[in-house]
């Protein structure tokens, strides 16, 4: 049996499940609302203010399936009452992040700025000039946009200039070294 499938997924007050005969996932929170489409096999019930995820029989693709359905639910409930976020830093002499309404402007060392559009559902906030919040709901457009940004110019191990996630630790490496 899948550890993380069996889990029950507690409903917090105020959020509001429908679940279609498609396995189409609706979920409805004080931060707004989330749909999904679901894998088909996976049965999810709501039981009192829980909702439980089962698998009809134990072939390798019901089993791969049974973690990952609830996951994602479980991932749409929290969103739609806490929501989620990123913070990147910027490290570089230079490098420094700027906001102009929903464009995300990056200073990042390029013969040109950097300017990125914050998608449907996401916001960024931008401290100080080298700190940057990626804000929403939806977990996995708030690490995808995330990335994005990252991408843009990914931490060197030399110096540590770039951008960086809050909690990343880049490993250093020396430089080289003269005679």
């Amino acid at each position: 049996m899948s550890r993380i499938g069996k889990l029950p997924i507690a409903i917090p007050a105020g959020v509001e499940i429908k679940i279609s005969d498609t396995n189409l996932v609706t979920v409805k929170g004080p931060k707004g609302t989330l749909e999904k489409q679901m894998p088909e096999g996976i049965t999810i019930k709501q039981e009192g203010a829980e909702l439980i995820c089962t698998r009809p029989n134990d072939l390798k693709k019901f089993r791969a399936m049974h973690g990952l359905v609830r996951a994602l639910v479980h991932n749409m409930v929290v969103g739609v009452t806490e929501g989620y976020e990123k913070k990147l830093e910027i490290n570089g002499v230079g490098y420094r992040a700027a906001k102009q309404g929903k464009k995300l402007n990056l200073t990042l060392g390029y013969s040109h700025p950097v300017e990125m559009e914050d998608p449907e559902g996401i916001e960024t906030i931008v401290e100080g000039t080298n700190v940057i919040r990626v804000i929403g709901i939806d977990k996995e457009k708030v690490g995808q946009f995330a990335a994005e940004i990252r991408f843009k110019r990914p931490p060197e191990p030399y110096k540590g200039k770039g951008i960086k996630y809050a909690d990343e630790v880049i490993r250093r490496k020396e430089g080289k070294t003269g005679k």
